[in-house]
């Protein structure tokens, strides 16, 4: 009786799941709308304090007297390079993502983060899809240990500030030419002054990564972005988990299949290569969860299952 309540239990999960993915474009876009809120409105009424909150997603980063009008709160990655800059200890921005990390993971990667879902907009586009190696993930946190940590403090100990420095994060960031690059020079044109409010350079990495955003899934998030890289070090941890059910898998490869991440589901469940889509708990096997399931398979027993046919 308690096995067939167990499965009850889970068809209804399941069904919940499968609702929330069809809603997840609309979440997306709400978050969208958050974030910008529109254009800054809700860090407009706040003044410069409200544009010094971290947010838990990546987008722009508000600097003294230069703001991202399409940004509502800031960036902790941001925060956390112009701090470190001065010698301080970024603890707000750090607090925010130590939270969220805590709670959801990456999810909030999959579900809330702007950029996130302009380059899932853009994979929508039907061309065939290149997939990088799983090591290339690393690549996150070459960007957050040089261009947020290391090089902003080295060269912020010689006195310049970093507004002024040329290797950061903030100097290389596709979002902050989007949120703030775009929509200033939008702005100029629309009164008169028609001047790009962007440099080449990060206008030019913007255009890449948005035209890679069609070939590679989620470019940024999956090679370089700081921030994901961060949130993806709870995904063990956090919360909320994917619980892998090894009773109900029929080996039917549906999990990979539908991860765009590329990662091997049933064998390395909450990976930090996971933008917790949740698209992989379509098969009935892996399921959401909060705190620990009785009855369930861990982790670890999952990770020693057979691999399904074909992958």
């Amino acid at each position: 009786m308690r096995d067939m309540a167990n499965t009850s239990s889970d068809r209804r999960n399941q069904d919940r799941t499968r609702l929330l993915l069809k809603l997840r474009p609309l979440i997306q876009t709400a978050f969208l709308l958050l974030w910008a809120a529109p254009l800054g409105w809700i860090s407009a009424q706040m003044g410069r304090w409200g544009r010094s909150m971290p947010s838990c997603v990546f987008h722009c980063y508000y600097a003294g007297g230069n703001y991202c009008p399409a940004a509502s709160l800031s960036c902790p990655i941001g925060i956390m390079a112009q701090l470190v800059a001065l010698g301080a200890a970024p603890l707000l921005a750090i607090g925010a993502v130590v939270l969220a990390g805590a709670l959801v993971g990456s999810l909030v990667c999959g579900w809330a983060c702007p950029f996130g879902f302009l380059q899932d907009l853009l994979a929508k586009i039907p061309l065939p899809k290149l997939r990088p190696p799983a090591w290339t993930s690393a690549g996150r946190y070459v960007v957050l240990g040089a261009l947020v940590l290391a090089l902003p403090y080295w060269i912020g100990l010689t006195g310049k500030p970093y507004d002024e420095q040329e290797i950061t994060i903030c100097r290389w960031c596709p979002a902050g030419a989007l949120e703030a690059g775009v929509p200033l020079t939008i702005q100029g044109a629309l009164e008169g002054r028609p001047e790009l409010m962007v440099s080449p350079k990060k206008a030019a990495i913007l255009v890449a990564f948005l035209l890679g955003s069609v070939f590679i899934h989620r470019p940024w998030c999956r090679l370089f972005c700081p921030l994901g890289g961060l949130l993806a070090l709870f995904n063990r941890f956090s919360v909320f988990h994917l619980w892998f059910k090894k009773t109900a898998c029929t080996s039917c490869n549906t999990c990979r299949g539908r991860c765009d991440m590329d990662v091997p589901v049933d064998q390395s469940l909450n990976s930090p290569r996971c933008i917790r889509c949740m698209e992989c708990t379509t098969c009935g096997a892996i399921l959401p969860a909060a705190f620990l399931r009785k009855g369930g398979t861990s982790e670890a027993a999952s990770a020693g299952s057979e691999k399904p046919p074909g992958a």
